[in-house]
């Protein structure tokens, strides 16, 4: 099935199933505030999705419950498992649509029902903070009217009708229509699927013959995952490449309800749901010690560590043994930590595609954090291609973004080098916004970034409307010397004052000059510097090396201005046209 097909179905999913239980929130009017209606909304769309994955083996779990009961067993989960086919399973004598049965005590079989269900099903449950919610719609009278909009057929959320990957993204739309109503950051944990694709394909593009040839063993990590679309993209992708690939995911997550939607969705997969990690990465690393085959992440923007400080300070001082041993940003932006965390837990062949804004590109001086952190990733060689995306392309921002692909083990020909991809123009309108997206990756653009990012070369690549730039540059070219550029203090005759033969600075003369790292200093400073000021020196104690990637500059497009001449006859026009107007509208 082709990306778009991918994408039609996910829309048709998760308009359907987003609207539907966005109706059901209406039942909450009057008890909760619309920000509120998430609190129980998607606590029961996760708790609906367990039920209606197991009910086909729920008889042979009760039969095998049973059976053992009466062998007096009290160390049941490994045949339950076997009995369920997942690695969870509710032994309730309860179904979901059983509850209706009793509305006057539907509060307590309820909670039996959920308390019945296996401890990693409880302990997601438990992070939604839900026993509370039963109490407050209990008591409201509206607990019947919503378990009995949840067991209408539309409301059916199996895992054999609704993929993984889909049921993420509902769950991503509903949090998105819920913080929408509270003016939150409403996009804060969501990475449209078409831009994931497109990350999965570059991560994957390198290696993919020898994949099919040898087949897939890998580790998968995404340190800030959401509700972990990217991790099912990337298992997806790989699959496909692979349909007997042995994947193991792991992530990591601050929120506590998108944490236990992504731990939920491994659950049904299949997958080992105690990899999903509950915390703050940059404060409490909940897989140090560990390396991962592939990285996937979007980190949040621009939103400062200030309650993290002294954990990454900490982790800083241990140096090279640390997730931050070269730098550490401002503090009003984290997501270079994040980078810094990616390259730390990356195994020696291992890849890793990260989304920033633009801010990691430049921001920083010579010898700050941030050009350090640059430096890092260039020095070692690292840094293999950064991916401008086009704007509008996210539900919550519409600014610039880039993808940099980092990987350990960069291919020889391309050794020493970085490519810069301009894909800014390479999208289609969608239909109908969602948010702030009212662009996306269709099938054809996705193909067309991806041959210029294996052509690795300076190159303008074209498909119809559609248009991929890309230049090569060498690590140096983002390298400088930042030098102060000294003038002397003169006397009121305008003579230097000489110390010890030597002339003394004047620190309100005091200038500073970037000079590129593949030119000569003293032949810049003849060039640029002497010209203007032949008294100029450079105190070479003061210099610092720095790292600047200008991608806007390096795609710039000088456009010479109109001549003055076409300007008038303009102007000229649109006054002649102006008095044909009115000649009208006074009925000369």
């Amino acid at each position: 099935m082709s990306t778009e097909e991918l994408q039609h179905r996910t829309t048709v999913n998760i308009q359907e199933k987003a609207n539907l239980i966005w109706a059901i929130a209406d039942k909450l009017v009057g008890v909760y505030k619309p920000h509120e209606y998430g609190n129980v909304t998607l606590p029961m769309c996760v708790i609906k999705r367990f039920s209606d994955t197991l009910a086909p083996t729920k008889q042979k779990v009760l039969d095998v419950n049973k059976q053992l009961d009466a062998r007096g067993l009290v160390v049941k989960k490994g045949f339950l498992t076997t009995a369920s086919g997942y690695d969870f399973y509710n032994t309730s004598p309860f179904t979901f649509e059983g509850l209706l049965s009793d509305p006057d005590n539907i509060a307590d079989n309820f909670r039996s029902y959920l308390n019945h269900f296996s401890e990693n099903v409880v302990d997601i449950i438990e992070k939604f903070d839900f026993d509370k919610e039963i109490t407050k719609l209990d008591h409201n009278g509206i607990l019947f009217n919503v378990i009995q909009e949840f067991c209408s057929k539309k409301a059916y959320m199996g895992a054999d009708e609704i993929s993984a990957v889909d049921m993420g993204y509902i769950f991503e739309e509903l949090v998105r229509k819920f913080s929408e109503s509270y003016d939150e950051q409403a996009g804060a944990h969501f990475t449209a699927r078409d831009i994931i694709y497109l990350m999965t394909e570059i991560l994957v593009a390198p290696r993919r013959a020898q994949l099919e040839e040898e087949g897939i063993t890998a580790s998968i990590y995404d340190m800030a995952m959401g509700t972990s679309q990217m991790l099912d993209c990337l298992t997806e992708k790989l699959h496909e490449i692979d349909p007997e690939a042995q994947l193991t995911e792991f992530g990591q997550e601050l929120n506590e309800q998108t944490f236990a939607i992504a731990k939920a969705n491994l659950l049904i997969k299949g997958g080992n749901a105690d990899n999903m990690k509950h915390g703050n990465t940059l404060s409490d690393d909940k897989f140090e010690g560990y390396k991962f085959d592939y990285i996937i992440s979007n980190p949040p923007f621009g939103i400062e560590w200030k309650n993290e400080k002294a954990a990454v300070e900490t982790e800083a001082k241990r140096g090279e043994a640390g997730r931050f041993p070269v730098g550490l940003p401002a503090i009003g932006d984290s997501q270079q930590l994040f980078m810094l965390n990616g390259i730390a837990k990356l195994k020696d062949t291992g890849r890793m595609a990260i989304i920033q804004n633009g801010s990691p590109l430049f921001k920083g001086d010579a010898g700050s954090g941030e050009g350090s952190i640059r430096g890092y990733l260039l020095e070692n060689d690292w840094l293999e291609a950064i991916i401008q995306i086009p704007n509008d392309m996210f539900y919550n921002t519409g600014i610039a973004t880039y993808i940099w692909v980092v990987t350990k083990d960069k291919a020889a020909d391309r050794a020493g080098q970085v490519l810069l991809v301009d894909a800014s123009k390479c999208c289609v309108k969608r239909r109908k916004s969602l948010g702030n997206k009212r662009n996306e990756f269709s099938d054809e653009c996705i193909r067309l970034i991806a041959r210029a990012y294996a052509a690795f070369t300076d190159d303008v690549f074209t498909e119809g409307d559609l248009c991929v730039e890309t230049k090569v540059k060498k690590n140096e070219d983002f390298k400088f010397t930042k030098v102060v550029v000294e003038r002397p203090l003169c006397d009121e005759s305008g003579a230097p004052i000489l110390k010890k033969g030597k002339p003394q600075a004047d620190s309100s003369r005091r200038d500073t000059e970037s000079i590129p790292f593949t030119e000569d200093i003293a032949t810049y400073m003849a060039k640029n510097v002497l010209p203007y000021a032949p008294d100029a020196w450079i105190d070479e104690k003061k210099s610092k090396t720095g790292y600047e990637i200008p991608f806007t500059r390096e795609f710039y497009k000088y456009v010479a201005p109109r001549k003055s001449a076409d300007i008038f006859a303009t102007l000229e026009d649109l006054d002649r046209q102006e008095a044909e107007l009115m000649a009208k509208i006074m009925g000369r």
